[in-house]
């Protein structure tokens, strides 16, 4: 069996291996540096856990937002359905589209890492005051959404 990539398909993957990897690397960077300061809290106070759990998960979306793209890219050039038959002007404008959630995602994760660590000390200290550092972190994920709904918005109208 042979295997026969355009090169627009090879731009198009290429833009989905970004899309998927680096939200994914700046997510578990994100979600381990909270969860490792998580981890000291809730060793001194088990109670805290789940107001601590918001906290880890918030950094681990922008790996979500960067999956739902590369699928997205994927069911447009034939991997997964779709149009097998890409320009390489389309692969390049899917290369292209992915950059937003990739380097977004990858960059807001980390820093809304940084800023969930700070919370799970808000939480520690007076855990009554959560909602203070949720939203905090949630500040960041703004940035990450919108990197989401450029790359999500470039994506869909590529191919029309």
């Amino acid at each position: 069996m042979e295997f026969f990539m355009t090169m627009g398909q090879f731009f198009a993957i290429l833009g989905v291996a970004l899309a998927v990897v680096l939200p994914c690397i700046g997510s578990s960077i994100g979600v381990g540096k909270t969860s490792e300061a998580a981890a000291a809290v809730v060793i001194d106070d088990p109670g805290k856990f789940s107001k601590l759990l918001i906290l880890q998960l918030l950094p681990g979306t922008q790996g979500l937002y960067g999956l739902v793209i590369g699928v997205m890219i994927m069911l447009n050039i034939g991997i997964l359905g779709g149009n097998s038959n890409i320009s390489t002007i389309e692969g390049l404008s899917f290369l292209l589209a992915s950059l937003p959630i990739a380097f977004g995602g990858w960059l807001s994760a980390i820093y809304q890492g940084n800023v969930a660590v700070s919370g799970v000390s808000i939480v520690a200290k007076k855990p009554n005051e959560s909602s203070k550092a949720v939203i905090s972190a949630t500040l960041v994920e703004f940035y990450a959404l919108l990197s989401f709904i450029s790359s999500f918005l470039l994506v869909i109208n590529i191919l029309k």
